[in-house]
């Protein structure tokens, strides 16, 4: 029997636009990768809605759609000044501003029952030495905050917990150039920098078996 010629695929997530913002990079970064390349996967971009409950149907549909064999959703989190890798996501919903519905939840599970954390499964103290090598800003981030960024994390991750050869996580963003022009002092960065970025990350997690054993914790 001839074995399947399907290129396997990773699944990368942006937002919509929220907060009263335009645009959100995020998905500008994403998009421009729909359909490329990378360590022999193909790139599925897929828009989440900025909407708890809806995102994460999305992002399930998404996920048994493409079956990928990696997942890295990525959000916008104006303010900060590099790129932030995501190291857990947690299991609560506490929205300091309402949702693109209207939604504002607060003090709520994302799953009801489930535990109160998951840690991301990608390496992701070696996708932050080849950001840093490469000359890209990058930390790694200790909280995704509690709206809807943590929501589609914290979800991404449970639904992948029977599945451990697929590894998933969250990349949070600054500001595009177009944005911080309307937020005077805001840090950013260019779409074309995120996406090299994103090729980056997605290539190291591909290619990277264990992770790296790299200081790269936080005081507060």
């Amino acid at each position: 029997m001839r074995k399947s010629s399907k290129t396997p695929t990773v699944l990368l997530t942006g937002f919509a636009p929220f907060g009263g913002e335009s645009s959100n990079p995020s998905w500008e970064a994403v998009a421009g990768l729909h359909g490329a390349r990378i360590a022999g996967h193909r790139v599925q971009a897929v828009q989440l809605p900025v909407v708890f409950g809806d995102s994460l149907r999305t992002l399930r549909a998404a996920l048994r759609e493409h079956k990928p064999a990696l997942v890295i959703c990525v959000g916008q989190a104006g303010g900060r000044a590099q790129l932030t890798i995501e190291r857990v996501g947690i299991n609560v919903d506490d929205a300091r501003i309402a949702d693109n519905r209207g939604q504002q939840p607060i003090d709520e599970p994302v799953v009801a029952g489930g535990p109160a954390a998951y840690f991301a499964t990608l390496p992701i103290k070696a996708m932050l030495q080849a950001l840093r090598d490469a000359g890209i800003p990058a930390e790694i981030s200790q909280t995704a905050g509690t709206y809807v960024c943590n929501h589609v994390l914290y979800g991404l991750l449970h639904a992948l917990r029977a599945q451990p050869r697929v590894r998933g996580g969250f990349i949070h963003i600054p500001y595009s150039p177009a944005q911080a022009a309307q937020h005077p002092g805001a840090p950013s960065l260019p779409i074309d920098v995120v996406q090299a970025a994103l090729r980056l990350c997605v290539r190291t997690a591909l290619r990277t078996a264990g992770d790296l054993r790299l200081s790269a914790g936080a005081e507060s």
